[in-house]
């Protein structure tokens, strides 16, 4: 690829100072923070524009927008995202544990075929759920009891990392990182595959409740050009160019690639809670005004993209 000059709004924009984060997940799959909670903290973090992305879920966003809930703070929106992890399958290659994660933003929370799908998701993560915390009471590392108190209503898109923090608080990991290395991560003694939508279903569920489709998390997307474009064919829309755990190299690289394709640029935090409060990860983020300017563009007005 060519090489290019920075556009002067191309430069760095300080760690911490996003106005915006495309990318968070409470309590309503697999994070720590209530949704009420977290919308406080990014408040105080300087976030106005934020989009909860829960895994096969928009509980959170209901919950936040029902009737007679609390207003939102002045200057602040809500943008309704999901995250679908979705089966690579023939598409996987060499990707890790065979998955495409699919952001969808700007759904319609009201659609019923959308929401259907999402709740074939939770089921599919259920079993998978209690399938893995039997594989562990058969290797002697039981988790029982703490899984006994959590809030399966609650949490109703349970994941790994819900079971890591199960293996902490039983005493079998020493965080969350180490519970997958050793334990759950693929390849591990209680890895239990996924099942559920592959990436081509997931990206035209996203565009038929009227979203905008981004590849999440995806640093080796510049050198799958034809996994990507075979995912625009299906629709994709856009590359998470911005995520928070990217070097700067990574972000320049991955946004060079997104606007030689014409995929609009996302990017976000990717918050769970399991390092602190959502200030310390907010601090990590780099998300220029360029990219959440291009990014509401995208998003309004997008007409659902019927199959």
């Amino acid at each position: 690829m060519a090489a290019r000059h920075a556009r002067p709004d191309e430069r760095p924009t300080a760690p911490g100072t996003a106005a915006a984060d495309f990318h968070t997940h409470t309590t309503r799959s697999d994070g720590v923070l209530e949704p009420a909670e977290l919308v406080r903290q990014a408040r105080e973090a300087g976030v106005r524009l934020l989009a909860i992305a829960d895994h096969d879920n928009l509980a959170a966003y209901r919950e936040l927008t029902a009737a007679g809930a609390a207003p939102p703070p002045d200057g602040f929106t809500l943008i309704p995202a999901v995250e679908i992890n979705s089966v690579a399958g023939r598409l996987a290659g060499e990707l890790p544990e065979g998955e495409l994660h699919i952001l969808g933003l700007g759904v319609d929370p009201g659609d019923a075929a959308f929401e259907a799908a999402l709740v074939t998701q939770r089921d599919a993560r259920r079993i998978r759920f209690y399938a893995m915390v039997d594989r562990l009471r058969n290797l002697d590392i039981a988790i029982d009891e703490q899984v006994a108190r959590l809030d399966v209503t609650a949490d109703d898109a349970l994941g790994r990392p819900t079971i890591a923090r199960a293996l902490i608080a039983a005493g079998h990991a020493v965080d969350v990182q180490d519970a997958f290395t050793r334990i759950i991560g693929a390849g591990c003694p209680a890895y239990v595959p996924r099942r559920g939508l592959d990436p081509i279903a997931a990206i035209r569920t996203v565009r038929a409740a009227g979203g905008l489709a981004s590849l999440a998390h995806f640093s080796d997307a510049p050198a799958r050009q034809p996994l990507i474009r075979e995912l625009m064919a299906a629709g994709l829309d856009g590359l998470e160019t911005h995520h928070r755990s990217f070097l700067p190299e990574t972000r320049l690289a991955m946004s060079a690639f997104a606007r030689s394709l014409g995929l609009v640029e996302t990017g976000g935090s990717d918050y769970h809670g399991d390092h602190g409060p959502y200030a310390d990860t907010h601090a990590e983020l780099v998300l220029p005004q360029w990219l959440i300017d291009g990014l509401l563009a995208a998003l309004s007005p997008r007409p659902a993209a019927r199959p």
